[in-house]
């Protein structure tokens, strides 16, 4: 199971996520953007103002956490990290497919997470 996870893009996973927001959210596709915009959290500042985080940012947090990982694990070497870079590659190239094919992956917040594939897949170059 470890091994699995040294080899599979770990950003396919925030994929997957958005995969699943976009073709359950009532209402269709078009829903989409409206369902990320809504607030999931509101933080009272000491400034009196309020901090609103949405389900867009909290998905996009979390990529960026996977992110990270992925940085790490992009620094070996070995037939693990050939297998681990070809297979973000093909990451990259089904969320550009959809970026620009599906009216539901036309937002900010998967434009981001289709840029941390490509930023995954040039690292590991």
């Amino acid at each position: 199971m470890l091994k699995f996870l040294n080899i599979a893009p770990l950003l396919a996973i925030p994929v997957a996520l958005y995969n699943l927001i976009a073709f359950t959210t009532p209402g269709g596709q078009s829903a989409v953007p409206d369902q990320l915009a809504r607030v999931m959290l509101s933080v009272p500042m000491v400034t009196g103002g309020s901090w609103s985080i949405t389900a867009g940012d909290i998905v996009l947090i979390f990529a960026l956490v996977t992110l990270f990982w992925e940085l790490l694990k992009s620094t070996s070497s070995g037939v693990g990290a050939i297998i681990n870079h070809a297979m973000s590659m093909v990451l990259f190239i089904i969320c550009l497919i959809e970026f620009l094919l599906a009216p539901a992956f036309a937002t900010t917040v998967f434009f981001m997470i289709m840029i941390m594939t490509l930023l995954d897949t040039l690292a590991g170059v």
